[in-house]
């Protein structure tokens, strides 16, 4: 899919494809929708950040919430399964994920939500000291940090999608 494809769709395909990009978020979508045409892949990013961001504190939260804990056994999303096993998350000792869900559950239980983590390009161990760290901070700090790693993981998911073509020059993924 590119660029160009997506500024021609209607509301209905532009959210059904696009829908996704946000954990069980398609209002996202929905709200960047109005904001078509598109120059760029990191325009549409933006401007789904910025709808996600300027919603109502409990809309953002129920955002937060749809994001599964790291290394769970229940299911997840196809994205998220892919994900979290190119980081390893899927070949955890029976030890490691004691701890991790034991890191999971005091995070959630601080925060009120699950520990968020852009996982590409880490590693398990990356991981477990990543929730080691922030498992300390404050509500606040965590809650932008939360967000900001939200915004690096739908960025790697918007650009595995899209080609960033204009015009629709060059090939499509």
């Amino acid at each position: 899919m590119n660029l160009d494809q997506i500024n021609s769709m209607d509301k209905e395909t532009f959210v059904a494809s696009l829908g996704g990009i946000f954990e069980h978020s398609p209002w996202v979508a929905e709200g960047a929708y109005s904001r078509l045409p598109f120059r760029s892949v990191e325009e549409l990013h933006q401007v789904m950040l910025d709808t996600a961001r300027g919603a109502k504190r409990s809309q953002v939260e129920a955002l937060l919430k749809a994001h599964p804990d790291l290394a769970t056994r229940l299911a997840v999303t196809p994205l998220s399964a892919a994900e979290q096993q190119g980081a390893g998350l899927d070949r955890l000792t029976p030890e490691e994920f004691e701890r991790l869900t034991e890191l999971n559950c005091s995070y959630t239980g601080k925060f009120r939500f699950p520990f968020i983590l852009a996982v590409r390009g880490k590693n398990k161990d990356d991981i477990i000291q990543a929730i080691e760290e922030r498992v300390h901070r404050s509500v606040e700090e965590e809650w932008e940090q939360a967000l900001s790693e939200i915004g690096r993981i739908t960025s790697f998911r918007l650009h595995d999608l899209l080609a960033d073509v204009p015009n629709g020059e060059g090939a499509s993924l």
